[in-house]
């Protein structure tokens, strides 16, 4: 016996990505780069491993499912710095969970926050962006909701439109899943946009997950963040739960560390039911999560290599495929017309590869899928490398 709602999940992009490339030939003659995955190639901080080192005694330890109070309490003061938030808004103890990278986090809490439908009544509804990350839509399934994508194109600075959402698709949804700043187009939501989501999700009584794990990679000004508002709305946290990751900001994909911050009895259920479904975070990773939570220098030596590449990027494509510098994360959203025919042509003539919007996106009613025109690239490797690979790029489209 399986489960049949598995049979409605949509395969990983990568997959896809591989089933259409590994038949076809790379470029001979090039070494072969990947522009694929968003795993930053920077060297990580010495502070890190100095941490993992000095507690790899307590390998040997269970962890608890809550993490360290040294590791909640780094969190929180980072908070506090980045947001601008008053001493009392975000009790260390209350309102953060750590994780082991926001990947499982974004997975469980549709499942924490939806309530099933009888059998045969009509679903709850969780809220999808398209363009989007392909775990909120598993999210959704498991949690036995419906799935509802909601277009982010151009014209809306690839955010869905908040005026254009049916009060009453808004009465029966469960939850809004909104990346801040985007993925896969690198823009980031204003601080009106945010209000208004907010507001939404307190008048009609669903959960907005804000996934911010690209916030603190930006190209001129920091994103503003959803705690933001909810401090300028009086300070409280219901209806809201965030993600922050170490992955992208500190350069530690592999340490699998990041946290989720919201209202104090949601934290409390999600931990609830990780003791069950969850694994904690070993002593030392806490250990090396906290310094790294602590310092803000290699964050912005972190941030001023991805400058290097923004400029890079502007320089050789100038206005060509649409180009546009991402105000936030580190990816470029490319029209080249057809994504996939490109993805094609530049791992045969180019040796790289390059992720096809298609694959990040779903097919509107009118059978449009908007992703098909772009490709989506990832400037996750050094300067030098990024520089080779972009031109290579440009001159092969």
């Amino acid at each position: 016996m399986i489960n049949s709602e598995l049979s409605h999940l949509r395969g990983s992009p990568f997959g896809a990505l591989r089933s259409l490339l590994d038949p076809l030939p790379p470029a001979p003659g090039l070494e072969p780069v990947l522009l694929t995955i968003g795993e930053p190639q920077h060297k990580p901080p010495q502070l890190m491993i100095d941490a993992l080192r000095a507690n790899e005694h307590l390998y040997g330890k269970y962890p608890p499912i809550e993490g360290t109070a040294d590791l909640r309490a780094a969190i929180a003061g980072w908070l506090r710095r980045r947001y601008a938030l008053p001493e009392d808004m975000v009790d260390p103890d209350r309102n953060i969970a750590p994780v082991n990278g926001t990947k499982e986090a974004l997975y469980m809490i549709a499942s924490v926050i939806t309530e099933r439908a009888a059998t045969g009544a009509t679903k709850p509804a969780i809220l999808l962006p398209t363009p989007y990350y392909h775990v909120y839509h598993a999210a959704a399934i498991m949690a036995g909701a419906e799935p509802v994508f909601l277009p982010a194109g151009a014209e809306t600075h690839f955010f869905p439109d908040l005026d254009a959402l049916d009060p009453a698709l808004l009465n029966r949804t469960s939850a809004f899943y909104l990346c801040n700043p985007s993925n896969p187009q690198g823009t980031v939501a204003s601080a009106e946009y945010l209000r208004k989501a907010l507001s939404l999700a307190r008048k009609h009584n669903f959960m907005l997950i804000v996934d911010e794990c690209y916030s603190e990679i930006y190209d001129t000004t920091p994103p503003t963040g959803i705690l933001e508002i909810c401090r300028e709305e009086g300070g409280t946290l219901d209806h809201v739960m965030a993600f922050h990751s170490l992955s992208k900001r500190s350069s530690a994909a592999g340490l699998r560390s990041g946290f989720c911050v919201g209202e104090a009895s949601l934290i409390k259920t999600f931990l609830h039911l990780r003791s069950f479904a969850g694994a904690a975070s070993p002593l030392p990773v806490c250990a090396a999560a906290a310094a790294l939570w602590n310092d803000d220098t290699h964050v912005a030596e972190n941030r001023a290599l991805y400058h290097q590449k923004f400029d890079m990027a502007e320089e050789i494509f100038g206005s060509r495929f649409g180009f546009y510098r991402p105000e936030g994360g580190f990816f470029l959203w490319l029209n080249v017309g057809d994504g996939v025919e490109a993805a094609k042509r530049l791992w045969t003539k180019a040796a790289i590869r390059v992720l096809p919007g298609r694959y990040l996106s779903v097919a509107g009613a009118d059978g449009i899928n908007p992703g098909d025109p772009y490709i989506r690239v990832a400037l996750v490797a050094s300067p030098e490398s990024s520089k080779e690979a972009l031109t290579r790029l440009a001159d092969s489209l």
